[in-house]
């Protein structure tokens, strides 16, 4: 019987639910081997295990830290796993222990986020560019949810593609009762998450402003926590007097969900994604889904997305209003959505990685 420790630090984050799908089907899957799962202190109750071999510690480090690299190293070293898998990749470069790493995606190294101290960032972009290439090197194994992320990941770390693989995400529907949300649209364009600079929404912004002459009723729904990024994509559009557009800041998922299931389409304009679960969530509703062409997009949403080039707002003004005009597209790509949606599994991604710690063990025994 092994001992596998998995670094859960991220379960309540924007990621975390990755982590907590994969315990979750972990639980059913494996009931021979240990687990110990690592949160921080303000997470020791957000995830509980119910299967006997789970148990759940407290890891109380930050990312990127020197209580990181050293402190967890001397946490890691007493624990004494057989195994560890690391959800992110951040983690102390001088544990010596077997382990495997999730790559979710290179964001960290690709983008810049305006509402972030300048110098702070790019010194935590130089601390994550050494640590990415380390693990690399120092794990028996990776782990990617596309293959763009994979073939990415390769090209800056130069190992081989055999050390990586491919486990799919997925992505779950509520099936419980759902909760209104008041807008005053007779309808409406969707975005759920995060408002980072490389999330692209002015753009959005501006192609939603660009379909209101034709489509004066139109809203445009921004979806999720009013942090920084959000209020000063608030300011700008108040400064450019944009009109017809809300920020919900955050609500429950019962809302959210209602919006889904009600919006004239849902709207992807990033420019950088190592998977997309927002679009695919969106799919699984029954929303026809609008996307940009960049990075993995075209490999997940395959033909359930209408595509557009992200660097062009009239690109994606043309897309969107092909959409809403078309009732035949609109149709087809609710129906692949739900296929495409259908065809990805959390349960298998748990399989798969539990797959690849076994194999990891016994590859390292």
């Amino acid at each position: 019987m092994a001992h596998i420790a998995i670094d859960a630090r991220i379960i309540n984050s924007s990621t975390g639910t990755y982590v907590e799908r994969l315990l979750h089907y972990l639980q059913q899957i494996d009931t021979t081997n240990s687990y110990t799962v690592l949160v921080r202190a303000k997470d020791k109750d957000y995830w509980s295990p119910n299967a006997a071999n789970f148990k759940v510690k407290i890891a109380e480090f930050d990312n990127y830290s020197f209580s990181e690299q050293l402190g967890f190293k001397r946490f890691l070293d007493k624990l004494q796993p057989d195994l560890v898998h690391f959800c992110m990749p951040q983690q102390p470069l001088f544990y010596k222990g077997k382990k495997v790493t999730t790559i979710h995606d290179l964001t960290l190294l690709r983008t810049y986020n305006s509402d972030k101290n300048w110098l702070m960032f790019h010194l935590k972009q130089q601390v994550g560019r050494l640590v990415f290439w380390v693990i690399g090197r120092t794990n028996s194994h990776l782990i990617t949810p596309s293959h763009f992320t994979k073939k990415d990941y390769v090209t800056f770390s130069g190992i081989a593609d055999t050390k990586v693989s491919v486990t799919y995400e997925a992505a779950d529907i509520n099936k419980g009762a759902m909760q209104e949300y008041p807008h005053p649209y007779s309808r409406y364009l969707l975005y759920v998450g995060q408002q980072s600079d490389y999330k692209n929404i002015p753009a959005l912004a501006h192609a939603h402003q660009k379909l209101l002459p034709k489509y004066p009723d139109l809203g445009l729904i921004l979806v999720g926590n009013n942090n920084a990024s959000a209020q000063k994509n608030q300011q700008l559009f108040t400064q450019k007097n944009y009109k017809n557009i809300t920020f919900t800041g955050f609500i429950p998922n019962e809302q959210r969900d209602w919006l889904y299931t009600r919006a004239s389409a849902y709207i992807f304009p990033t420019r950088m994604e190592g998977f997309g679960l927002p679009g695919l969530e969106a799919m699984g509703y029954g929303a026809p889904v609008v996307s940009s062409n960049a990075t993995c997009l075209p490999e997940i949403y395959k033909d359930a997305a209408h595509y557009f080039n992200p660097d062009s707002v009239d690109d994606m003004a043309r897309a969107i209003d092909e959409v809403l005009s078309s009732e035949s597209l609109r149709r087809t790509l609710i129906s692949n959505g739900k296929k495409v949606h259908a065809s990805y599994s959390w349960r298998r991604m748990a399989e798969e990685t539990h797959a690849i710690y076994i194999r990891s063990l016994k590859i390292l025994e």
